[in-house]
């Protein structure tokens, strides 16, 4: 493996907290998944970064070289990115929005959207199933403006280096297939599915951690959870295999019906996210207002949304 920027951030973070634990809040990602990565990072580097505790973990000799030398290549680095996008900008040089986006209807609604309000700008896209990666790409200045999401009030990725800003907080709803027994509810408690196989998208967040969470709360473990990409997981549920978990603004498919879960146990936020200092302030507002327009626009094509938007308005 290849040291990135991202590890170096990665072990800047470990640091900071104090704890994988808290280093994985803070990154948004699974406290195992972290776990890995610094063993990769580690074994990159030849040898151990940190020393675990009961209290926590502490830089080894090597980590804290390695330390030494992130408080200096990042922000220089930074630095480089932003004065070359801001030169770019400045120059004119750029006509282009580079727009990046997680899976979903968002990313099309958007870049349709934006080419009818900007007809003078070309838009290029990159889709990516990874939220910190997207965040990555805008720190690099490689993205101009990004679509991710979190699971609930998770704070978004690289939060104290882009701006985020909320476009809506959608509810999770479960699909299955149209012969379901509990196809013809309006509702659907979780723990009368306590029984089935689940399907949902990869991401690096903490969503799978808040689904296993609230099935305990319910009273129940989940079977299994399979994570696939949107085709497979439409098969899934299609051919009654599993029940999947989706964003209420998934598009209607043939076979398949989507239900909210009573309560709302799971919610997804999304956001649009864009370097605070290399990116035009009145751009920024104008994709942001579109990107809006972009989700009320999803939302009003899935039936089930709006009949659960009637009955739950958003204050």
């Amino acid at each position: 493996m290849e040291l990135e920027l991202r590890h170096l951030r990665t072990v800047r973070a470990i640091a900071e907290a104090g704890s994988l634990t808290k280093a994985a809040t803070v990154l948004g990602v699974a406290q195992p998944a972290l776990s890995a990565q610094l063993k990769r990072i580690e074994r990159a580097l030849g040898g151990a970064l940190f020393e675990r505790g009961r209290s926590g973990v502490r830089a080894t000799a090597l980590g804290e070289l390695v330390l030494e030398r992130t408080r200096i290549v990042l922000p220089a680095v930074t630095e480089l990115q932003e004065e070359a996008v801001r030169f770019a900008r400045c120059t004119g040089a750029s006509t282009t929005i580079r727009l990046g986006g997680t899976h979903g209807p968002l990313l099309g609604a958007l870049l349709d959207r934006l080419t009818g309000a900007l007809p003078e700008v070309r838009v290029e896209t990159r889709a990516s199933w990874s939220e910190r990666g997207l965040a990555e790409l805008l720190g690099e200045g490689r993205l101009d403006f990004a679509l991710a999401g979190t699971c609930g009030s998770a704070a978004p990725p690289a939060a104290d280096r882009l701006a985020w800003h909320e476009i809506a907080m959608d509810p999770v709803f479960v699909m299955m297939p149209e012969g379901h027994p509990l196809a013809a509810r309006a509702e659907i408690e979780l723990v009368d599915l306590a029984a089935e196989d689940w399907a949902c998208v990869p991401g690096d967040g903490c969503f799978g951690d808040c689904f296993t969470a609230c099935c305990a709360a319910a009273g129940f473990t989940p079977h299994r959870l399979y994570e696939t990409d949107v085709s497979s997981l439409v098969h899934l549920v299609q051919v009654g295999r599993a029940v999947g978990l989706c964003r209420a603004t998934f598009p209607p498919t043939p076979g398949i019906v989507s239900r909210p879960l009573r309560g709302t146990p799971l919610a997804w936020r999304h956001l649009l996210g864009w370097h605070p200092v290399s990116q035009d302030a009145d751009l920024a507002r104008t994709v942001l207002a579109q990107a809006r327009m972009a989700h009320a626009a999803v939302a009003a094509r899935s039936s089930s949304y709006t009949e659960w938007l009637a009955k739950h308005p958003v204050s």
